[in-house]
């Protein structure tokens, strides 16, 4: 061991060059630490997306966007849920067995359509020609519908007509029910669209 003394100036220079020299470090990894998070555009193509769901009151409708898609999520009044049996002679495609595996999920292969009876989670896309269906969730005679309507969707390009679990009535230029994403409960209050696990 050298018994000369050491040069403080010196010394402090250097801890000066290693602490500047941590910093550019940490600094230039910041970017490539970053690159390793999706972009905004993977997000988009499809991320799940997370809804709130607690101020959604029956009868109502929130829209959330996933891929590039409008996703409904409507609750459904106990009115609205009990018409749906009574609709089966109706439709194309009561039991959702026509491409099943693309457009409905095993678990939403109910009269439904659904996790839990009150929520519809569908894409809101008409499955004709992907123009986006209105809310006619007012039953009764109205334009473009029958005049015993219960309630459900109406694409006004080509007249197809939904009903409250998405389903295609009989007749119709589109080919099948609206698709099912999907999706589970995070809680009572909370959805995830896109990511598809055990509801909580």
């Amino acid at each position: 061991m050298s018994d000369q003394p050491v040069d403080q100036s010196r010394r402090n220079l250097v801890a000066i060059t290693c602490g500047v020299g941590a910093v550019g470090g940490v600094t230039a990894a910041v970017p490539f630490v970053s690159s390793f998070q999706p972009s905004e555009r993977a997000r988009a193509a499809g991320a799940p997306v997370e809804a709130d769901i607690g101020g959604l009151k029956p009868g109502e409708k929130l829209t959330v966007e996933w891929r590039g898609k409008p996703v409904w999520i409507v609750r459904r009044t106990p009115e609205q849920l009990a018409e749906l049996p009574k609709l089966d002679p109706e439709l194309a495609d009561p039991n959702s067995k026509r491409h099943p595996d693309e457009l409905t999920p095993e678990w939403a292969r109910n009269t439904w359509r659904s996790r839990k009876p009150e929520y519809l989670v569908v894409v809101g896309i008409c499955t004709h020609l992907g123009c986006s269906p209105v809310d006619k969730f007012q039953p009764g005679a109205q334009p473009s519908l029958p005049n015993d309507w219960e309630g459900g969707f109406l694409c006004p390009c080509h007249g197809s007509t939904f009903d409250m679990a998405g389903r295609v009535f009989k007749n119709k230029p589109a080919p099948d029910n609206l698709e099912v994403p999907p999706y589970a409960f995070l809680s009572d209050t909370r959805l995830i669209v896109g990511q598809d696990k055990a509801s909580a």
